[in-house]
């Protein structure tokens, strides 16, 4: 396995920071019982003192389930260690888990759904749009790009395999329209959007701002639908997070262009503006923008991290699924960011060179990582080795820098 050669090497084995209780998401004591309160919601919910903001379940931590271990051990340094032991059975129960209940996830352009599991688990599902070889027409404007499933499955690999582990465990799974939602949804605006198609086929469309209608109606074969499953982060209430606008955003205008594409100093002022101006945050988000080049995402306007940890913390990498719409060509104004500001995190750096070389070749990898996926083959082999030629790109301007 090339996977599991990669993850013994020395590069992925530079240790972080010692976690102390303060750089912990949720402070546990493993051997207190947790009883769960009638919320009203699915959401977990403290004990008696909610400063303490503990979960649910009647028993202690080892019986947790998955995706509540999952939540604790988020830290000021990473989402998700990198040998975790839990990742199988997160991945496992996000494809096989009984799903009780399925509503329409409020806001955005497309349509999305919030499962719930009998475990109190909780996963955002996104419904698959196109097929894996259809690609993103040359005129169609970035904002316009459907949302892919298994664009959001792939992404969650790939920031693995890169070692920043910055995005919620996505699996995919094969859902039946009847049986797991249109049977169980107790979201009334959702249930009236449910229809037989003239092919027979179960079909719905939900409520949205842009692409819920008739002519954008998702339909089963005859009532099976490919998604994507990826973990929800813990419910805001608990734990707050922070939403920041890239500095890199487009201009989501189909004729005006954005100060970053006009003014080639324009780095200068971002690292004299907080949070760019001390710490790690700049070197974090070109990190991302590596991520985005590797995808062809061009729809990163915004970033979330988590409050608790202030500026010293990670990015959390949400909403991946307009990448991988094409792969006969490259967008290089994502990379602005790398390019104007001429700066890389070293230890990025000496792993982006690793994975150009033979042994652990960045396409070989990310095949055998979609392999074990329920809705696998995810990607079509010319995405894979787009990836290869992305990062050759990606090194070239690292290269271009360091000769600067």
């Amino acid at each position: 396995s090339k996977l599991a050669a990669l993850f013994e090497h020395p590069l992925y084995n530079i240790p972080i920071p010692e976690v102390t209780e303060k750089d912990k998401l949720f402070v546990v004591n493993p051997m207190e019982k947790f009883s769960l309160r009638s919320s009203g919601s699915n959401e977990w919910v403290s004990s008696s003192k909610a400063e303490t903001l503990l979960p649910t379940g009647k028993t202690a931590y080892d019986t947790y389930p998955a995706w509540l271990k999952f939540h604790v051990g988020i830290n000021r340094y990473e989402l998700y260690p990198r040998q975790d032991p839990l990742m199988p059975t997160l991945l496992r129960d996000l494809a096989t888990q009984r799903i009780v209940s399925s509503v329409q996830k409020s806001g955005g352009t497309q349509l999305k759904l919030i499962m719930t599991f009998p475990n109190y688990g909780q996963a955002l599902f996104k419904p698959m749009k196109q097929t894996r070889d259809q690609e993103t027409p040359i005129d169609f404007f970035y904002f316009s790009d459907f949302e892919r499933h298994n664009a959001e499955i792939a992404a969650f690999h790939l920031d693995r395999i890169l070692d920043f582990r910055r995005i919620p465990p996505v699996s995919g799974r094969l859902v039946n329209i009847t049986k797991e939602i249109r049977d169980i949804t107790t979201d009334k605006k959702l249930a009236k959007t449910f229809f037989i198609s003239p092919a027979g086929n179960i079909c719905f469309y939900g409520e949205c701002s842009y692409y819920c209608s008739t002519e954008h109606a998702l339909c089963g074969k005859p009532d099976r639908l490919e998604g994507s499953m990826a973990s929800l982060l813990p419910d805001k209430t608990l734990a707050k997070r922070r939403s920041w606008r890239s500095p890199w955003r487009r201009s989501y205008h189909k004729s005006k262009k954005a100060e970053w594409e006009l003014n080639p100093n324009y780095c200068t002022q971002v690292r004299q503006t907080p949070p760019y101006d001390r710490g790690h945050r700049l070197l974090d988000l070109i990190d991302m923008t590596v991520l985005d080049f590797l995808m062809g995402n061009m729809d990163r306007h915004h970033y979330e991290t988590f409050e608790k940890f202030g500026n010293n913390t990670f990015l959390l990498h949400l909403d991946n699924g307009r990448g991988f719409g094409t792969y006969s060509r490259d967008e290089p104004s994502i990379l602005a960011p790398l390019q104007q500001c001429c700066s890389i995190k070293k230890s990025t750096y000496l792993r982006l060179q690793l994975l150009a070389t033979q042994p652990y070749r960045l396409s070989d990898l990310l095949r055998e990582a979609l392999a074990t996926d329920p809705l696998a083959p995810v990607l079509a082999e010319p995405h894979l080795r787009a990836l290869d030629r992305r990062l050759g790109k990606v090194l070239a301007a690292v290269g271009r820098c360091l000769a600067k």
